[in-house]
């Protein structure tokens, strides 16, 4: 917990310095084929207005997931990697 805390803060700060807000983020995520990943990847980001673009892995045991988000600061981008971390086998790029 003490270690995401920090990755989370570094991440702030790394934002802060190198993004003007409000701005378009992109997100990208892989995740397993096995089970309903994407769609909770989906559900995290429903409300947002973000445009969802997918791939799926030549053999089809991955699907990459590009967001692209209007976000209004860097509290919001990290509140979005804190939500998708929930989903089973995700891997943030």
């Amino acid at each position: 917990m003490q270690k995401q805390t920090a990755f989370y803060k570094k991440l702030k700060e790394q934002l802060d310095r190198s993004t003007t807000f409000p701005s378009a983020y992109l997100f990208k995520f892989i995740v397993p084929t096995d089970k309903d990943q994407l769609q909770q990847v989906r559900e995290v980001f429903a409300t947002s207005g973000a445009e969802i673009r997918t791939k799926n892995s030549k053999t089809d045991k991955y699907i990459s997931i590009s967001i692209t988000m209007n976000v209004k600061n860097s509290e919001e981008i990290i509140q979005k990697y804190k939500d998708v971390s929930e989903v089973e086998g995700i891997l943030s790029l």
